[in-house]
């Protein structure tokens, strides 16, 4: 156990625990079933584990990977690398939600 697992209440252990049974029964499974992952960008201002594990697992599966972003999203150079797309559309919207639509329809 490290040092900030024992610094956690009780409550934040279930909660902890809860998330790494999560991600190992369930997250793991559907991604290793996927042919390929859309990924809908959090705010980069915002650390987002639940994102970053499933966009890591993603990436160690070797999965084909469309990322969505609004359209005025910076999105990190690295995270270009990685994608194999990148859409940017405002999911907001009816529009952007067509958009999106239409995309993913084209990709398969």
């Amino acid at each position: 156990m490290s040092d900030w697992e024992r610094d956690l209440s009780p409550e934040e252990q279930e909660f902890w625990d809860e998330f790494v049974r999560h991600v190992r029964e369930d997250a793991v499974k559907k991604i290793a079933d996927s042919a390929w992952v859309i990924s809908l960008m959090p705010d980069p201002e915002r650390v987002d584990i639940k994102y970053a594990v499933e966009l890591g697992l993603s990436i160690m599966m070797d999965k084909p990977l469309v990322i969505v972003v609004h359209p005025d999203a910076a999105v990190a150079e690295h995270l270009r690398r990685v994608a194999d797309k990148i859409l940017a559309v405002d999911i907001d919207t009816e529009e952007g939600r067509l958009e999106l639509t239409k995309a993913v329809h084209d990709l398969l």
